[in-house]
């Protein structure tokens, strides 16, 4: 059975821009620009606040963790009174290696091991489109201690670091997002997965996306009527059934072509497309380029 979640995260490929340890003593304020890049964070112990922009702010407490696919521009604070309105803090490299927020004597409010990684895969706009654009999840020690792996590899340099690190992230970011589907995340994928009916057609699109999928057909995958599954797709997944099979298609094409993974028509024709010149027109339209050059462009870069 094919396991869409699963699936995602490895086309993503997550690779490790950099990880540390971050620890808060006194009120203090730290505000990071978003670049894009998945940022992750475990509160190891206390607890600080976390305004993401557009977003109303959170309390983290001690095993929770936080995960943001593209993020955004946030702030994190501690939790003193005026905290939010005071000058931004510059974090201090401490001998032990960690990076201190506030007061460099004082008692430590929070300590957090937070990361940021970027997606190797060209398809990371598209792939990180069927996320939540934010991921909390409360009370799960067995993230904080995942994250824990991952810095302790980071700081190593050992053989083998950097497939080591990519499993691990993998596995960090499925841990996240599949508990994350159990709490009620945002309309997304996670949404999709958590609804038995809806996962039934997800996975089934999956398995097969060579198939010529109709609404109706995988309505019935779904032991629903047409006009109920369109309407609960939509409100749980974020978009129409349709549009999240072809967002699938072509990122599977466009692994395909990379990998020279056959000739034109027949990538076409694994992906769902009855002829070379339709599969051609709607990669153009999505990619911006004919897949023949995606191919030979990809080729030349790998």
């Amino acid at each position: 059975m094919a396991d869409p979640l699963a699936e995602i995260v490895t086309l993503l490929r997550p690779r490790m821009k950099f990880s540390k340890i971050a620890s808060g003593a006194g009120p203090w304020r730290l505000r990071k620009e978003g670049d894009g890049h998945l940022f992750y964070g475990a509160v190891v112990e206390g607890s600080c606040r976390l305004q993401v922009e557009g977003r109303e702010p959170l309390t983290l407490e001690a095993n929770d963790f936080v995960l943001i696919p593209a993020a955004a521009d946030f702030i994190m604070t501690s939790l003193h009174p005026g905290a939010e309105g005071m000058a931004l803090s510059e974090p201090t490299r401490l001998p032990s290696g960690e990076f201190r927020l506030g007061d460099l004597e004082g008692p430590v409010n929070v300590r957090n091991l937070v990361g940021h990684c970027a997606f190797a895969s060209p398809d990371a706009a598209l792939l990180v489109s069927l996320l939540p654009d934010l991921v909390l999840v409360r009370g799960e020690a067995r993230l904080a201690t995942l994250v824990a792996f991952v810095g302790e590899e980071a700081r190593t340099a050992k053989p083998g670091q950097e497939v080591v690190l990519a499993h691990l992230l993998e596995v960090m970011l499925i841990e996240a997002l599949r508990s994350a589907a159990s709490l009620g995340a945002s309309p997304g994928l996670l949404r999709g997965l958590a609804d038995d009916r809806l996962a039934a057609a997800i996975r089934r699109m999956h398995e097969a996306p060579g198939r010529g999928w109709s609404v109706a057909e995988l309505a019935r995958e779904a032991a629903l009527s047409r006009s109920a599954f369109f309407e609960r797709f939509g409100r749980q997944v974020g978009v129409a059934p349709m549009a999240y099979l072809l967002t699938w298609r072509m990122a599977l094409a466009k692994g395909l072509l990379r990998r020279g993974g056959g000739a034109v028509a027949e990538v076409a024709e694994k992906v769902g497309y009855s002829s070379a010149s339709a599969f051609s027109v709607a990669f153009a339209r999505h990619v911006g380029m004919a897949p023949a050059r995606y191919a030979r462009e990809g080729s030349a870069s790998a």
